[in-house]
C-alpha cells in the first residue's frame, strides 16, 4: 500500500452507515461508543450509548470490500442500583468476537457493570400450514370420522437472525468496567474497571477470579488507576495493562494468582524501567496528558501500540526502558489546554489500532480527522470521516474540504488539522482495522465509515 504523503495514500471513501442529518439533530442513544471486526473480517459490529448491537455483514455480491445491514438487538437496558443510588446506563463500552466453532456467531458484550455473551445464528421459522380445521386459510368442516383426522404440518416462513444471551457475567466489578480482552485459547476472558482485572472463563458466569488489585487499603493514597487490558494474541498466560501514570505493565499468569508484580513495566515516566521525565515541560496538565488511554499488541504479539492525549507510542515487548517509536498527534493543541480542560475535551479516550499486517497504526482526533502512519517511516495519511465525503461519492465528485483539495494533501486536511476552527464536539474515538485487508471501520458520533486502499 502506498502511503504517499503528499496525497491520500490510496484510501478511499468506500460506505456510510447511519443518519446522515446534522449534529444538532442527533439523539445521544445513537451515538457509537464501539466498533470491532471479527477475526475473518467478514463481520462488523458496532454498540452505542442506547445499549444496541448492530451486526454487518460483507456482502459478497460486490468485488470491493463493502458490508450490509446483517441483525441489530438490545444488548443492555437501563438499570439502577438501589443500594449505591446509582444509575447504570445501557452504553455499551466495548464487543469482542470469539471465534466461531459453527455456524452461530459468539461475541461478548459490556456496559459499565454486567458482560453479556451473545449468541448470534439463523433460524428458521416454521408455521402450521395444514390442521384439521383450516387448510392455508381455508375454514374446513369438523372431521366426522377417525379415518379423517390427519397430523397437522408444518410449513418453512421465513429464515430470521436471532440473538439469546447465552451467559451474564454480573456483580463482578464495583468500578466502571472499561475493557475486555478474550484469551487466545478462546476459552477465557479478562475484564477490568479502574482498580482490578478479573479473569473469567467463558462457560462460568457465576465465577472469577480476581488477578490484579491496585486499590489502596485507604482510598486517599490513591494515586493511579487502570485504564486499559488485553490478552497477549498468541501466549495465553500473558496480559497486559495500563495506567493514569503513563505505564503499561506485562504480567504472566504463571508467575502468582494476583499479577500485581508485574512481570515488565514498559514505561516512559515511571516504575522499575524509568525514563525520566523532563522538568522543564512539567505543567499542571501533565499526568492528564499522560494518562494512557488505549494499549494493543501487535497481531505477533511482538509489539505494544500505546495513545494518550498527545501521542502514539509503540513499544517493543524486548526494550522496557523507552518507545521505539513516538508519533506526535495533538502538538498543535498544546496552547490550548486550558481551554480543552475547561470543556472537558483533554480527558477523551482515543482509541489506537493496528494494520492487518502490523506495518501501519491508525488513531482518531478532532473535527472528525483520523490519521494512519507508516511503523516503518515517517510517512502518514490524513483523512476526514466527513458526510460531505459520502455527497461526494453519490454524486460522483472529488472529495472536497474547506481548501478545495483533495482529501489527504498537506496544504488540505494536514493544514485543516492545525486550524483554529477545530470542532471539539466532532471526535473519533473508535476504530478497527480489517485483519486481512486494508479497510477501516470509522466511528463518527453517530455515524459508521468504511475506508478502503488498494
Amino acid at each position: 500500500m502506498d502511503m504517499d504523503p503528499s496525497g491520500s495514500g490510496g484510501w478511499r471513501f468506500a460506505q456510510c452507515f447511519g443518519d446522515k442529518g446534522d449534529v444538532e439533530d442527533i439523539t445521544e442513544a445513537d451515538i457509537i461508543s464501539t466498533v470491532e471486526f471479527d477475526s475473518t473480517g467478514n463481520y462488523l459490529a458496532t454498540g452505542d450509548k442506547g445499549g444496541r448491537v448492530v451486526l454487518f455483514e460483507r456482502n459478497e455480491s460486490k468485488k470491493s470490500c463493502e458490508y450490509k445491514f446483517y441483525t441489530e438487538f438490545q444488548s443492555h437496558e437501563p438499570e439502577f442500583d438501589y443500594l449505591k443510588s446509582l444509575e447504570i446506563e445501557e452504553k455499551i463500552n466495548k464487543i469482542k468476537w470469539c471465534k466461531r466453532q459453527n455456524t452461530a456467531h459468539l461475541l461478548l458484550t459490556t456496559n459499565d457493570k454486567t458482560i453479556k455473551l451473545w449468541k448470534v445464528f439463523e433460524k428458521s421459522l416454521r408455521v402450521v400450514s395444514e390442521t384439521n380445521h383450516y387448510e392455508g386459510p381455508r375454514p374446513l368442516p369438523p372431521p366426522s370420522l377417525r379415518d379423517h383426522l390427519k397430523l397437522p404440518r408444518m410449513m418453512f416462513q421465513e429464515n430470521i437472525i436471532a440473538a439469546l444471551p447465552r451467559k451474564v457475567y454480573s456483580n463482578a466489578h464495583a468500578y466502571h468496567i472499561h475493557s475486555i480482552s478474550v484469551n487466545s485459547d478462546q476459552e477465557t476472558f479478562i475484564s477490568a474497571d479502574d482498580l482490578r482485572v478479573n479473569l473469567w472463563n467463558l462457560g462460568i458466569s457465576n465465577q472469577s477470579f480476581n488477578i490484579v488489585d491496585i486499590k489502596p487499603v485507604n482510598m486517599e493514597e490513591l494515586t493511579e488507576v487502570i485504564t486499559a487490558a488485553e490478552f497477549h494474541p498468541q501466549q495465553c498466560n500473558v496480559f497486559m495493562y495500563s495506567s493514569s501514570k503513563s505505564n503499561i505493565k506485562l504480567a504472566d499468569m504463571r508467575d502468582s494468582a494476583l499479577c500485581d508484580r508485574h512481570a515488565k513495566c514498559t514505561s516512559s515516566t515511571e516504575s522499575c524501567f524509568e525514563e525520566e521525565e523532563d522538568p522543564t515541560t512539567r505543567s499542571f496538565f501533565s499526568e492528564i496528558i499522560s494518562s494512557i488511554s488505549d494499549v494493543k499488541f501487535s497481531h505477533d504479539g511482538r509489539y505494544i501500540l500505546s495513545r494518550d492525549y498527545l501521542s502514539l507510542k509503540i513499544w517493543d515487548i524486548n526494550m522496557e526502558s523507552k518507545p521505539v517509536k513516538t508519533i506526535p498527534i495533538h502538538d498543535h493543541l498544546r496552547g490550548k489546554l486550558c481551554d480543552l480542560y475547561e470543556n472537558d475535551c483533554i480527558f477523551d479516550k482515543f482509541e489506537c489500532v493496528w494494520g492487518g499486517d502490523d506495518k501501519h497504526v491508525l488513531t482518531g482526533s478532532y473535527h472528525n480527522f483520523f490519521r494512519i502512519f507508516d511503523v516503518d517511516s515517517p510517512n502518514d495519511v490524513v483523512l476526514q470521516a466527513d458526510k460531505s465525503a459520502f455527497k461526494a461519492k453519490k454524486i460522483g465528485g472529488p472529495l472536497p474540504n474547506k481548501n478545495g483539495l483533495k482529501n489527504g494533501r498537506p496544504g488540505g486536511l494536514r493544514e485543516a488539522m492545525q486550524s483554529e476552527t477545530l470542532d471539539f464536539n466532532k471526535k473519533i474515538l473508535h476504530a478497527s482495522w480489517h485483519p486481512r485487508e486494508n479497510t477501516i471501520a470509522i466511528a463518527a458520533t453517530n455515524n459508521l465509515f468504511l475506508y478502503s486502499a488498494a
